[in-house]
């Protein structure tokens, strides 16, 4: 078995999204907006409540850049392949809908020493203006592909400066947020378009030893994403930055999710424990400065 690192470098196109209201308000139900109060976040679950415009989760982004056009990264199992990091940086809140085309490229591939890391960087841009919507950075683990050599895994600048702002500070957090999620919310989320029957199917779940189906990494972000952009956006998509975490153990369906926040100025950071044990570690976060006049309804 080996890696392509032929690849490394190498752009491909991820397709093109459209999307409607509905395609975003089943997200944010994904992700359970509104689960605890029906009356709350009617901006991202409902286009016809008085006095509320609609607006899109800012994380609704990452279901932009589709997995099924990457290339094969090598010859490898494909159980072996674990989603163990995600980054999001938004440059302006999403419309309620549009399209946008996403071109993605292999940007890495690191010596881990028993495992590989591949990054994968992904721009997705307005498909009818050009404008850039949002840029996705993913991190998969490749077990027991490392010990090739070559790039470790903090090499550049940017992966330096991004493990400095995930640093958790001492002391407890400026913001705990308790979210409870549901016993169907995989199901609920994988129509988001994530149907890996990991997330469904309990024939394949316990045969990867797991006693149920798991809750979608994504889907946990989801949540941990709502929790910042209340926290520390007062709601508002348009200031809603960069979100940066690592996942680090999985998260049954119904299990209750802890988000918990510090906040340093214009940055955060934050981490997602369930039952005490973190899911999400290293969280960082920075919030961004809207344009003067901007507003998720008449973004192109």
């Amino acid at each position: 078995m080996a890696l392509h690192h032929d690849l490394v470098g190498r752009k491909w196109d991820s397709g093109t999204r459209r999307w409607t209201f509905f395609d975003t308000a089943l997200y944010a139900l994904g992700v359970g907006a509104g689960a605890d109060d029906p009356g709350r976040e009617l901006a991202f679950t409902t286009r016809d409540s008085q006095g509320v415009a609609p607006a899109v989760l800012p994380t609704f982004a990452a279901t932009l850049v589709s997995p099924r056009a990457q290339p094969a990264l090598g010859d490898f199992d494909v159980s072996q392949l674990l989603h163990t990091e995600q980054s999001l940086t938004l440059h302006g809140p999403l419309p309620p809908e549009g399209a946008a085309t996403t071109t993605s490229r292999l940007a890495a591939l690191r010596d881990l020493g028993r495992n590989a890391l591949a990054v994968i960087e992904s721009t997705s841009v307005d498909a009818r203006t050009g404008r850039r919507l949002a840029d996705v950075r993913t991190g998969l683990t490749i077990r027991h592909e490392g010990g090739f050599g070559g790039e470790s895994r903090a090499q550049d600048a940017g992966d330096r400066e991004e493990e400095a702002a995930r640093v958790r500070p001492e002391g407890e957090p400026d913001h705990t947020v308790v979210y409870r999620t549901a016993a169907n919310q995989a199901l609920l989320y994988r129509l988001s378009g994530d149907p890996n029957p990991l997330h469904s199917d309990p024939a394949l779940a316990e045969r990867l030893g797991f006693r149920r189906p798991l809750l979608h990494g994504l889907c946990t972000y989801g949540f941990a994403g709502r929790a910042l952009l209340h926290a520390v956006c007062g709601g508002d998509p348009a200031r809603f930055g960069t979100m940066t975490a690592r996942f680090t153990s999985p998260v049954l369906p119904g299990q209750e999710l802890t988000v918990r926040i510090w906040e340093r100025g214009e940055s955060a950071a934050f981490e997602v424990r369930r039952d005490g044990r973190l899911v999400l570690d290293r969280g960082g976060f920075t919030r961004r400065a809207p344009r003067p006049g901007e507003d998720p309804a008449d973004t192109p």
